[in-house]
């Protein structure tokens, strides 16, 4: 890799899911995605992938097996993947969130 500019500016914006747009930037084993998330996103599994990023805006409130966390504007994260660390993300209604993730592929 030469250039070391992530230019999420110049990339579209991918439509994944109800309430979820993203843009990606993979480079070997790692993704690095720009996640909107809006109040229509419902995550109907657990999720149990490692995450990491930063809540750039709004927030994102995230259901550890009934263990509701919020995190902000502001707020980094770390998520340890594996079944203990099974997750689901929610907007509140009205909401959005705009996020950095990292995870590997």
């Amino acid at each position: 890799m030469d250039n070391y500019l992530i230019d999420f500016q110049g990339m579209s914006w991918e439509n994944t899911a109800s309430g979820v747009r993203l843009k990606v930037f993979a480079e070997g084993e790692q993704n690095i995605r720009l996640v909107e998330f809006s109040d229509e996103f419902v995550e109907n599994d657990w999720c149990i992938k490692k995450h990491f990023g930063y809540v750039l805006e709004g927030s994102i409130s995230i259901d550890f097996s009934g263990k509701l966390v919020n995190f902000k504007s502001g707020n980094g994260f770390f998520i340890p993947g594996g079944e203990a660390s099974k997750h689901k993300g929610r907007i509140a209604k009205g909401e959005k969130a705009l996020i950095i993730l990292v995870e590997e592929t």
